[in-house]
């Protein structure tokens, strides 16, 4: 049976990936009431139009508050009314600055919401837990949009590391600098040091990847950062350089940023190389994420610059057949993983009967194991990273310890 979905949230993301993916979803049957709710009506009104309102002519959304409210009327608990009056067993996309999801995460699982939320799904593990804890009681899924997780690069390289392909990580470094127009957008409202930083922001892609595919937990954490100034006057993290040691010694280095040149060829600049060892020989997993083989160059600059490197392994929008436009690439895989999963979990009988929770768990804890999708269970080492990154930047790059007995928890090392 088709799905309600409420998005909270209109920026970036939902523009880009998830409001697309939901629309085409829609087309084929998966969705029913599709409703984004925003702070105010500034955003939705984007998102309205085009370029999405061409790619999707067959397609709409349900705007809260309407698109007809003056931009100024902003209302941060609009998505409350919403979700409460949503029928159990739907989906809630979670698509808001990093700091207020574990508030409405935990709204949403109250009101027997299954959630997907973008990444990082919280910024401390007790939250993480309780999370976990309280989507086991209620049977409802609670998946982490680590959307790397699908790209057939990382699949590939997970299988072959499972089966001892690559010997064993020892170290590597990756780098994800986002575009410098992101200080001038509406990051500079909430992207202050008491909130975020760019390694929990973009760092933890590839921090869950590297445990993704090798399945080692990370053991120590140490951040740096570099401050700036953005156009409002707000002060952030610009910069960020930081180390994870893993349970084996391993090391990762990561960089990174808000300052990839707006008229630069890649977008951004992102990938990771991960060295490892075997008994008499090296290996190594080397992922080019900026570059894909792709170059255009246009007789315009509607892009942001007329030389362009192409990721069609993301999101693109791409002809079918059938009205406008369709999405194809791993952020759109990542999406259809999280609703498939919500109907299958439909399936298991109507919501409030005890035979349909007891399946429900059962598939859950299915999927936890099978480690694809991202979940509490299966990804919580990403909010402890998350949570001593926090810490190790709030004392100017001191090492912190990750600890997983008796219970996890995070340790400044002294």
């Amino acid at each position: 049976m088709p799905v309600d979905v409420t998005i909270v949230g209109g920026g970036m993301i939902v523009h880009d990936q998830i409001l697309p993916s939901l629309y085409h979803l829609r087309r084929l049957g998966c969705l029913n009431r599709l409703v984004v709710c925003g702070v105010g009506s500034g955003a939705l009104r984007a998102l309205a139009a085009p370029p999405l309102a061409e790619a999707f002519p067959d397609q709409s959304f349900e705007a809260v508050p309407p698109l007809s409210t003056d931009p100024s009327d902003r209302d941060p608990n609009r998505y409350r009314a919403v979700v409460s009056a949503m029928a159990p067993g739907n989906l809630v996309v979670v698509a808001v600055p990093d700091h207020l999801h574990f508030e409405i995460v935990s709204f949403a699982l109250e009101h027997n919401q299954h959630v997907l939320c973008v990444k990082p799904l919280v910024q401390k593990y007790a939250h993480a837990r309780h999370i976990e804890q309280e989507a086991r009681r209620r049977g409802l899924l609670v998946m982490v949009e680590y959307h790397k997780r699908f790209d057939r690069r990382a699949l590939e390289a997970r299988k072959s590391y499972r089966a001892g392909r690559f010997g064993e990580f020892r170290a590597g470094h990756a780098c994800l600098v986002e575009p410098y127009y992101y200080r001038r957008s509406n990051f500079q409202n909430w992207f202050t040091p008491d909130r975020a930083d760019p390694f929990t922001y973009v760092g933890c892609h590839y921090v869950d990847l590297v445990y993704f595919i090798t399945g080692l937990r990370p053991a120590g954490v140490s951040v740096r950062g570099v401050a700036g100034t953005f156009p409002n006057g707000n002060s952030g993290w610009m910069w960020t350089s930081g180390q994870v040691v893993w349970e084996n010694g391993g090391v990762l280095s990561v960089l990174n940023g808000l300052g990839y040149p707006d008229q630069g060829a890649g977008s951004n600049d992102q990938g990771m190389s991960l060295f490892c060892e075997g008994a008499d020989r090296g290996a190594i997993i080397k992922h080019d994420d900026q570059f894909r083989g792709v170059q255009h160059c246009y007789i315009d600059a509607a892009g942001g610059a007329s030389f362009r490197f192409i990721n069609p392994d993301y999101f693109r929008l791409v002809p079918w057949n059938g009205p406008g436009l369709r999405p194809v690439g791993y952020g759109y895989d990542s999406v259809e993983a999280a609703v498939h999963t919500v109907l299958r979990l439909g399936e298991a009988g109507p919501f409030d009967s005890a035979e349909s929770l007891r399946r429900r768990q059962e598939i859950l804890a299915d999927i936890d194991a099978r480690g694809i999708l991202a979940t509490p269970a299966n990804s919580f080492i990403n909010e402890l990273v998350t949570e001593a990154a926090r810490l190790s930047l709030a004392e100017h790059g001191a090492a912190v310890d990750i600890v997983y007995q008796p219970e996890p928890a995070v340790r400044l090392r002294r």
